[in-house]
């Protein structure tokens, strides 16, 4: 088995009854290998979920068209990042995962996901179709006003906004920002 099939059956698990619920052990039972095998790639819950959320937001993030424009791969990452099963799990039972993220520190996803905006700017300053500044601050702007889209939306749709309408402003935004 690879650490892919452990990862996968966490997920699993998370999915079933939860991150608090779920132990190294019950993610051993369902991968069908011992405790110990688990315990020597994880010693705990936490690093193993940092592995599994790194391993699904990554996924999600390098997915999107790298040919597209800019603007419609960070909405396209929102949107599956919102839309990502195990994403909604988490924000349902156990939202203070999320914390450490918005409030303390970048994990690995964040990272790549600064790395690849980050790249994307330059290559539009390069050829003129984004303004000049910081690629860096641009790319961290941009993902500080994309956290509030992927974890806060959903509290902003009512009868008189829909979630297309705040995509089509997100668009806007991010269009905005990055114009010459």
């Amino acid at each position: 088995m690879s650490t892919d099939d452990y990862l996968d059956a966490a997920r699993d698990c998370i999915l079933d009854v939860g991150w608090r619920r779920t132990t190294l052990t019950e993610v051993a039972r369902r991968a069908g290998v011992s405790r110990m095998t688990i315990y020597r790639t994880w010693s705990d819950m936490p690093t193993l979920l940092a592995d599994l959320m790194t391993r699904e937001w990554s996924a999600i993030v390098t997915a999107s068209d790298p040919h597209s424009d800019i603007t419609d791969r960070v909405l396209a990452t929102v949107g599956a990042l919102r839309a990502n099963e195990l994403f909604q799990r988490i924000v349902e039972l156990d939202p203070a995962l999320l914390l450490p993220y918005l409030l303390n520190r970048r994990g690995r996803s964040q990272d790549l996901i600064l790395a690849l905006i980050e790249t994307s700017i330059r290559e539009g300053q390069a050829d003129r179709s984004i303004r000049a500044g910081n690629p860096v601050v641009m790319a961290r702007s941009l993902v500080l006003a994309a956290h509030g889209f992927v974890i806060s939306a959903h509290t902003m749709v009512d009868d008189d906004v829909s979630e297309e309408d705040l995509y089509n402003e997100a668009r806007l935004i991010i269009a905005r920002v990055l114009a010459p």
